[in-house]
């Protein structure tokens, strides 16, 4: 399976790879959004992840920082979901190995 990465230029021009998690379109902002991660982890052992606005018919155009708190409560919304999707998958796998 093909991962869908792109890559981005650190503050030092350093170049990182980012996994894009997911994209949507908002239809209420009209905006599009893309979650990705470098899968560094933070200091409690977390995956950090990232959201911006992107445009998908520009894949040249740059991400652009997410302002509305309004906005940044659909992507939390989203990943919680898919947070515990994955935790339940997990769990269900773990218990048909038994």
């Amino acid at each position: 399976m093909k991962k869908n990465t792109f890559s981005m230029l650190d503050e030092n021009g350093k170049e990182i790879v980012y996994d894009v998690l997911f994209t949507f379109e908002n239809d209420e902002t009209g905006k599009n959004y893309i979650a990705y991660t470098d899968n560094a982890k933070d200091d409690q052992g977390n995956i950090q992840v990232y959201a911006s606005i992107y445009d998908p018919e520009n894949p040249e155009a740059k991400l652009e920082a997410i302002e509305s708190e309004k906005e940044w409560k659909v992507i939390e919304t989203i990943l919680e979901t898919l947070q515990e999707e994955i935790k339940n998958k997990k769990n269900k796998d773990e218990n048909n190995e038994q």
